[in-house]
Parts: structure tokens; sequence; C-alpha cells
């Protein structure tokens, strides 16, 4: 870095990252007349510049060159299982991928759009309710202060601005054929209709209603047909290209924030977005209660001081924890005591599927789209009995062909040589004739999980790199091993050659890819002690800093997350406009 920071003009907020979060609380800001600046860690991209149609479907430049993914000698993490382990850093992304320049990992996402259920937002007091003690007491689940009356209708409007393609079940309490009938009640039907699913959904929802589940459209923000948004921007339908995950969209038929709102406000007065403008720390008065605005660095080295009357951190869940402990905000979290607000209740996800081979059956493995399938919600949450069965928590379970891109596609049967013709013979066999059934679950928190500053490891602006202490609870590895039986059954129900299990067992290991869906560490809630914001995401110790993503979420259920980040974030933005600028500097909620 080169020099002292200099001062830039003042504005009335400033906005940290320009993802999903960020670009719609931006652009709600704008809206209500305020002069807004977004810092961009990466660079500005567009649909019509960067992902042209026949340059777009790359593997090696995106799946395996990871393109748009942040790259690790620009920032990474340490990783280890428990505290009595030393992490050490990834040098490569392997279980998650953090998105880097304007869209953020919402950009390369596979559009996979869940409400999650109205019992979820008040969890804790749920499964204590109806199991006691059932609950392992080594799990610190938490309520997250909201409840479903102020969540749907962020939901709703999320909704308007991704376009999410679905089928409704539940529409002011009646229940509807086709929809999932265990979703919460909604005001209306989604905006656009279900996509088509391809072959292998197909089969698994006829035999999945054979056997008594009742199948849906997996709710997707690869859209069905054309469609214009809220804020004015067009999409158009997918064509099932196959390059979706890890992939920008050349169609427009994918929603991210390049396509639905950041063409919209970029044209707008009241804007000013700054890219490659990496952002050192959050700068607070004497007091440690009023964020004054950031200081940032820009990719010549100079570090610059943004003041702002309000502050919004709307990064991926790993740098915005690690500002709010680079900057002082909130208690850092010690997992000995339990206490601390800031790096508590890291969860991740669970990943299970079991993989099918068939003889008789070809799918054309090579079509389809991140969230274009069909799925089944009986394995969810609290939508079976959990008397007896010694874990809570379940997961989604669907097939979802996201296409069979040439290089990472090659699925053969255990015991299959990794080459040589007898591989090559097993590829061409398989290829087409192999599908798989998911089953997206629940992580639940626990004590010995969480989020801090590495003592050893720093970046390469000289700051500790962000610590990941994390494994899977015993809780979360049972659960795993029954929601696979159940799934283990459909599949046999299809009649395949063979079958392959795949539940989560062990320790978290980060080398493959598992899901970029990281949360918790700056949670939200109604008690200051275990939580670093109130219900309108704004910090209880600096009211004029608002910190939204998936970090709010005090542990994981069984649904992708990217939906309850685009509500969070309408949430919030109708906090600051509706009711904060009423009287700036003042909580929303009171402790």
């Amino acid at each position: 870095m080169t020099g002292p920071a200099k001062r830039l003009p003042h504005t009335d907020a400033v906005v940290i990252g320009l993802g999903w979060a960020g670009s719609i609380i931006a652009k709600e800001m704008v809206d209500a007349g305020l002069d807004v600046v977004g810092l961009e860690r990466g660079g500005w991209i567009e649909t019509g510049v960067d992902f042209n149609i026949n340059t777009a479907p790359d593997e090696l430049r995106y799946a395996r060159r990871q393109e748009l993914m942040l790259q690790t000698v620009q920032n990474t993490v340490t990783a280890r299982n428990n505290s009595a382990q030393e992490a050490l850093p990834m040098r490569k992304w392997g279980s998650f991928h953090p998105g880097n320049g304007t869209g953020g990992a919402g950009l390369h996402w596979a559009g996979i759009t869940w409400r999650f259920q109205p019992e979820e937002f008040r969890l804790a007091s749920y499964l204590s309710e109806k199991y006691g003690d059932e609950v392992d007491p080594n799990l610190t689940l938490q309520d997250w202060g909201t409840d479903w009356s102020e969540m749907e209708p962020a939901y709703d409007y999320f909704e308007r601005i991704a376009g999410v393609s679905g089928k409704a079940g539940n529409i002011n309490g009646e229940i509807l054929a086709g929809g999932n009938p265990f979703e919460g009640a909604r005001t209306r039907d989604y905006p656009t209709g279900p996509t088509i699913p391809t072959y292998a959904p197909k089969l698994f929802a006829q035999v999945a209603e054979d056997l008594g589940y009742k199948p849906f459209h997996t709710p997707s923000s690869i859209l069905s047909e054309a469609y214009t948004n809220i804020y004015g921007m067009q999409m158009g339908p997918c064509t099932y290209c196959g390059f979706c995950t890890n992939y920008g969209c050349a169609n427009l038929s994918k929603a991210s924030a390049i396509t639905c709102v950041l063409p919209a406000l970029v044209r707008q007065q009241g804007f000013t977005a700054r890219t490659r403008s990496e952002v050192l720390k959050i700068e607070t008065d004497s007091t440690g209660t009023k964020a004054t605005g950031v200081t940032f660095v820009d990719s010549d080295g100079q570090e610059w001081f943004q003041p702002a009357d309000i502050v919004v951190s709307a990064a991926f869940t790993f740098e915005n924890v690690r500002l709010m402990l680079l900057s002082g905000i909130g208690t850092p979290y010690d997992p000995a005591t339990g206490k601390g607000q800031t790096g508590r209740n890291y969860c991740y996800q669970t990943a299970n599927n079991v993989r099918l081979f068939f003889d008789d059956k070809e799918f054309n493995s090579f079509i389809g789209g991140g969230a274009i399938g069909m799925a089944i919600d009986e394995t969810n949450n609290d939508n079976f009995d959990h008397s007896g069965l010694g874990f809570v928590g379940g997961g989604s379970t669907r097939v979802g062909p996201i296409g069979a891109p040439p290089i990472g596609s090659r699925p053969v049967p255990e015991g299959t040589p990794k080459w040589g013709s007898k591989w090559k013979q097993a590829t061409t066999e398989n290829y087409n004739r192999s599908m798989s059934i998911g089953c997206e679950s629940s992580s639940y928190a626990q004590r010995g999980n969480y989020l801090s500053l590495d003592p050893n490891y720093k970046d390469r602006l000289g700051r500790p790199l962000l610590r990941v202490t994390f494994d899977f609870p015993e809780n979360d590895l049972r659960m795993s091993q029954y929601v696979t039986d159940k799934i283990e059954e459909i599949g046999r129900a299809m009649n395949p050659r063979s079958i392959e299990r795949n539940a989560m067992t062990g320790h978290w290991n980060t080398v493959p890819y598992q899901s970029s869906h990281v949360v918790g560490g700056f949670v939200m809630g109604a008690d200051p002690e275990t939580s670093g914001t109130n219900k309108y995401l704004q910090s209880w110790q600096v009211p004029n800093l608002f910190v939204v993503g998936a970090n709010a979420f005090p542990q994981n259920p069984g649904y992708n997350p990217t939906g309850t980040v685009g509500a969070l974030a309408v949430k919030a933005a109708w906090a600051i406009t509706r009711d904060y600028l009423k009287a700036p500097h003042q909580p929303l909620v009171q402790a």
C-alpha cells in the first residue's frame, strides 16, 4: 500500500460488496433519494461484455481455472476441524467457491431459490417445545429474532426481482396440488411458471409419487419464460445449455445482480460504483458506537477513506465476519465459554446423494441447468417425526441435472480403473446412463464450530486471514445416514443396474467441492449477547451499520441459502429507507 489514506467526498451510504444483497440495498436506498457508493473487491462484470454465447460455456476457464471465483492469492481462509489442530491455508478453493466481482457468488450460483419454512426462524424454541431433551445438548441452535409475517413479504419482493420460476404449494393457507405442500403460506404464486424438467427428474418424480411422496418443481431463478422484473430488467427463458453452475449466463436467463439489479442502478444519479476496491476496515468514532465510513485500498495500492452516514457490509459470509473482527465490531466468540457474538454459530451444509447406473435408460446428461428439476420435501427439516431418531434436521431431496461438461462429468461405477482402456469404455457406456438423487441437508451449530482471525497467516495486505474451525456434528452425521437411506429406497425403486450411496461421513474435508453455502458467524437475533445484529440486520453495537448476508443465519436448514439472503437484503433495505432514516443512529430494536 502507498501513502496515507486519502479522504473522498462524504456520501449518505457506502455499501461493501455488489452481489445480491449489496446491489438490492443500494438500489432501494438510491430510489429513496440517498447518495450511495458501492465498493466491490473484484472487477465490473456484465453480461454483454463478459459472457458471449460462444465463449461463456468454457469449462476449462470457469469450472477448472475458476475465473469467476475469488483468487486465493487475493485472499483465502485457514481451516481446521477443531481448536486443538493448527489451521492451514487453502491454496485452492475446493469445499466452497467465494465469488469475485460484481454479482459475487450469486453470479456463478445454480439458481435454486427456496423460502425457508416458518418454523426455521424460531428453530431453537420450536425443537425444544416439540422434542425437549431429545435434542443434542451439544447443538447451539438459536432463534432468528424474526418471524414468517415479516419474512414472507420480503421473500415475495425478492422473487419479483429475480423472476423466480415455480409452482406455489400454499397460497394463504390453501394447499395446492403440484406445489410444495410443506412451504409456508405465501400471498401469491411465483412470478413465472415452473421450468420443464428433463427425463431424469421426470422419472424421479414419477417413482417418488408412486411411493407416496408429493413431488414438485424445484423453485428456480433459471427462468422458464421471458420476464421483466420490478426494476424494469428484462430476462429470457433458459435454453438448457448445461453450463450454469460456476458459469455466467449469456442468455439473461439466470437471475443475478448483474442481470436483475445493477444495469438499472448504474443509470441512476446518486450511485457510484468503485470496483477493484478492497475494504480494509469499518471505521468508528472514539466511542465505538458510530461508523464514520470505511477505509479501502484500490488496485494501485492507494488507501482511501470513504466517509458515510450509513455503512452496509454485504460481502460473502467469510468477509463480512472478518471485517467485523478486524473492525472490533462485537466481541470475538470464545468456544470455551460460549460467549461472544462475532464468529459464533458458523455452519455449513451436509451433502448426501445416491448415484444410479442404468442399462435401459438414457438421459442426455449434457442438457440441463442449475435449478432445472423436481424435488420432494418429506425428508427435510421437521417435515417428518424425529422422535426417537437421535437427531434433528433433514434435507431437500431433488434431481436436478445441471449439465455434464466433458472434463468434469465422467460417471463410472465403483471399481472402474482410474485410467486406460477400461476406464474409457466405462466412460462411454455410462455417460448418458447415469443420474443422481441429491439431498442437500441441514447444518446445525455446535459450540466448537466458529470463525476467528488466524494468529499465524496473513493476506497480501498484512491482515490476518479468517480461520474456519468446523467439523460435522454427530447430529448431522446421523441425519445424513437416515436421509440417504430414504433416497436410496427411491433410487432402488427406479430399477437401476447398480446404485452407489454417498452419505456424509467422517470429518469435514476442504478438498472436494461440497457447496458454497457457508453461513453464520455474525448472526441475527433478539439477544445482543448471542447475536451481532437485530432482526433488521442492524448492528447492536453500531446502529448505523447493517451487516447483511448468510452470516446472519444462526444455523442452516436443508435448503440453498440465496433466496433467504435476498429476502434479508430486502428486509434491511426496507428498514433503512422506511424507519431508520426517520431517526438516524438510533436502534430499530431496543435490547
